[in-house]
C-alpha cells in the first residue's frame, strides 16, 4: 500500500490486474472497488441486508479462532481479526459492504469484500495504516484455509436462518391477529361460498380462524426447511476436497461456528457434494413461496368480501387508508390487500429464479449464489413488511356488517341446504328452483306452503345449528 503522491486523500492497491486507487479512508480494497466498477446492477447492496454482513463476519471469525488453535495466526493478528469481527456482527462498518448482490464469480467480490473490510480494520486495531496488508492481509490471513465457495454459501446459510426468525414474529402476529378478528365475530352469520356461489351459512368468525389456521401451518414447514441450512460445507474450501486446509480445520471451524452463531451446524456429510449441491434453497424458497400463496388468496378474499359497497358483497370494511382515485370521488380501494397481492407475485418470481439458478449450477460448483441469496433475501424482506403491513394497516382494523350478513343469509338459496335433512332432496330442490326462477327466498316459501311452521323453519335455520354437525338418527 502507498499513499498517492499527487492525492493525499487516496491510497493506491494492486492486485492480479494492477493497480487502483482508493479512498484512503475506505474499508474495502480493490477487489472491492473492482467490483463497484463491475457489477453496477440492481442497485441492491449488501447493506440492504444486515443479516449476510453479520453472517459473513462470523464465518471469519469462526475461521480465524480455528487457525489460531492450529498455530497458524499469531495472537495479535487473531486478536484483531476478531475484534474487527466482533464490530460488524455489532452493526459497525456495514456502510464499507457495498457490492451489488447480483455479481459474477459465484460471490467471489462478496467474499473480498468481507476479507478487506475486516483486514483494514484489524490493521487500524494493531495501529498500522489501512492497505499495509504486510501486517493483516485479506487473502493470507482473513481468508486464511477458506474458499469464497464455502464461506460464501456457509454465511449464505446462517443469514437466511437469522432472517428467518424475524420472518416467523411477523407471521406469528398476523396468525394472532385473525384469531382475535374470529373471536370478535364468532356470533356473526354468513353464506359460504364456493365457486363463488352461494353454499351454506358459516360464520365470519370461522372464516377468520379458518386464516389463522391455514397460516399457522406454516411455521412448521418454514421451520423445517430452514434446518436444512444448519448442514454447511465450510471446510471445504474450493470444490469439497479441503485443498489449503489442516485436516483438524472443518472439525474445529465448525465447532467454532456453532458458538459464534448460536446455530447446531454441522460439517456436510460429503463435502464435494455439498459445494456444488444447492438444493436447500429450493426448499426454503418453496416454503416462502407457499405462505405468499396463502397470503395473497386470503388477500384475494378480503377484497371481495369487503367489495362495493353498494354494489358487492359488502360483508365487511376494510379500514380506509387513502382516497382511490383521481377521477372519481369518494372511491377507497382495498389498497393494502392489493399490496400484498404484489408481493406474493414478486416471491413466486423469485422462487423460480432460485429454481433455474439452482439447476445451472455445473460440475463442482453452483455459480449463481449471488442470485439465490438476492431472491431469498428480497423475499423474505417484502413477505415480512407485507405481514406486518397487512395486519397493522388491515386486519386489525376490520369491522363486519352484521345485518348485511344476515340478510343475505335469509336470502339465499343456499339455507335450503339447511332443510335437506328434514324436508328431503326433492322438496329442496323444487323449493330451490321457484326461489330462483320467481325471485322468491326459501325461507318464505316454506311458510306459505306450510311445510314447516315459522317456529320449525327458525330452529333449523338458527345460527348453532347450521355452523356445526347436528345429524342425528331416527331409532
Amino acid at each position: 500500500m502507498a499513499i498517492s503522491n499527487a492525492n493525499p486523500n487516496v491510497r493506491l492497491e494492486h492486485d492480479l490486474l494492477g493497480e487502483k486507487h482508493l479512498p484512503v479512508d475506505a474499508y474495502y480494497g480493490i477487489q472491492t472497488q473492482r467490483a463497484l466498477e463491475n457489477f453496477k446492477i440492481s442497485g441492491v447492496t449488501m447493506q440492504f441486508f444486515p443479516e449476510f454482513i453479520e453472517a459473513l463476519a462470523e464465518v471469519k471469525k469462526a475461521s480465524t479462532l480455528a487457525n489460531y488453535d492450529l498455530g497458524f495466526l499469531s495472537d495479535e493478528v487473531k486478536n484483531a481479526i476478531v475484534a474487527a469481527c466482533d464490530e460488524i456482527i455489532a452493526g459497525k462498518f456495514h456502510d464499507q459492504f457495498k457490492v451489488d448482490m447480483i455479481q459474477g464469480g459465484a460471490g467471489t467480490s462478496t467474499n473480498m469484500n468481507a476479507n478487506e473490510v475486516i483486514a483494514n480494520r484489524a490493521l487500524e486495531i494493531m495501529g498500522h495504516k489501512k492497505g499495509d496488508y504486510d501486517h493483516c492481509h485479506p487473502n493470507n490471513h482473513v481468508n486464511m484455509s477458506q474458499s469464497t465457495n464455502d464461506a460464501y454459501p456457509t454465511a449464505l446459510k446462517i443469514a437466511l436462518i437469522k432472517s428467518k426468525s424475524r420472518l416467523l414474529m411477523e407471521l406469528v402476529a398476523l396468525i394472532n391477529s385473525f384469531r382475535r378478528k374470529g373471536e370478535q365475530y364468532q356470533h356473526v352469520i354468513k353464506m359460504g361460498r364456493t365457486q363463488l356461489q352461494d353454499a351454506v351459512p358459516m360464520t365470519m368468525g370461522q372464516t377468520f380462524e379458518a386464516y389463522a389456521v391455514t397460516l399457522e401451518e406454516e411455521i412448521d414447514r418454514i421451520e423445517s426447511n430452514t434446518n436444512l441450512f444448519l448442514e454447511v460445507n465450510l471446510g471445504g474450501t474450493a470444490i469439497g476436497t479441503g485443498i489449503n486446509t489442516s485436516p483438524n480445520y472443518a472439525r474445529l471451524v465448525i465447532a467454532h461456528l456453532r458458538d459464534v452463531s448460536g446455530f447446531k451446524v454441522v460439517k456436510a456429510k460429503n463435502l464435494i457434494e455439498a459445494t456444488q449441491d444447492t438444493g436447500a434453497f429450493i426448499m426454503f424458497s418453496s416454503a416462502v413461496k407457499r405462505l405468499a400463496i396463502k397470503l395473497s388468496k386470503i388477500c384475494n378474499d378480503l377484497r371481495l368480501l369487503s367489495s362495493g359497497p353498494r354494489t358487492g358483497f359488502n360483508e365487511i370494511n376494510l379500514p380506509p387508508m387513502q382516497p382511490g382515485s383521481s377521477i372519481m370521488p369518494g372511491k377507497v380501494n382495498p389498497v393494502i390487500p392489493e399490496v400484498v397481492n404484489q408481493i406474493a407475485f414478486r416471491v413466486m418470481g423469485n422462487d423460480l429464479t432460485v429454481n433455474m439458478a439452482v439447476e445451472a449450477g455445473q460440475l463442482e460448483l453452483n455459480a449463481f449464489e449471488p442470485i439465490i441469496g438476492h431472491c431469498l433475501f428480497e423475499s423474505v424482506n417484502i413477505l415480512r413488511n407485507g405481514m406486518q403491513t397487512l395486519r397493522t394497516k388491515c386486519i386489525d382494523g376490520i369491522t363486519v356488517n352484521e345485518k348485511r350478513c344476515w340478510d343475505m343469509v335469509k336470502n339465499s338459496i343456499g339455507i335450503v341446504t339447511a332443510l335437506n335433512p328434514v324436508l328431503g332432496y326433492e322438496i329442496c330442490t323444487a323449493l330451490s328452483k321457484e326461489a330462483l326462477a320467481n325471485d322468491r327466498s326459501i325461507y318464505d316459501l316454506v311458510l306459505e306452503q306450510n311445510l314447516l311452521s315459522q317456529d320449525e323453519l327458525d330452529k333449523v335455520l338458527s345460527p348453532e345449528n347450521m355452523i356445526r354437525p347436528q345429524l342425528k338418527a331416527n331409532k
